[in-house]
């Protein structure tokens, strides 16, 4: 890693607002599909890892310890880009799945447990009556 790499990672970490417990919600998402495929959590160590070594790497709150997904099952994921939330307390990494991303055998964590929510449409003019950004509605 050069010196650049290294300044611009620090540069990163220091931005990332872990929370209380020094973590981050990471977000993984297919970059083929555009499927999220689930959710882990890094502290500090696990962010930069995963940012300077092209592997997605967590911290286990189970196990206390780091695990990388696919050093066990072979089922692997290989980071193809990253980004933070808008308030940098939840990270997005875009991979490409090597596999099963979920300890079940599931493609997703998500496959596993699906709820039946009720759903809503939004009216057929909600896009054109929406707020503009960064402005606040009015309520009554």
């Amino acid at each position: 890693m050069t010196d650049s790499t290294s300044t611009s990672t620090d540069a990163v970490l220091d931005r990332a607002r872990f929370g209380a417990d020094g973590l981050l919600p990471a977000v993984v998402q297919e970059e083929s599909s555009k499927d999220v495929l689930m959710l882990g959590y890094m502290d500090r160590e696990a962010l930069r890892r995963t940012l300077t070594e092209g592997r997605v790497t967590f911290w286990s709150r189970s196990r206390n310890e780091y695990w990388r997904k696919g050093d066990t099952s072979g089922h692997a994921q290989y980071v193809r880009g990253a980004a933070f939330d808008c308030d940098a307390d939840t990270l997005l990494v875009t991979v490409e799945q090597v596999g099963a991303a979920c300890h079940t055998g599931a493609h997703r964590c998500f496959d596993v447990d699906p709820l039946d929510p009720v759903t809503a449409s939004a009216p057929a003019d909600a896009t054109a009556s929406a707020p503009a950004s960064g402005a606040v509605e009015a309520t009554r």
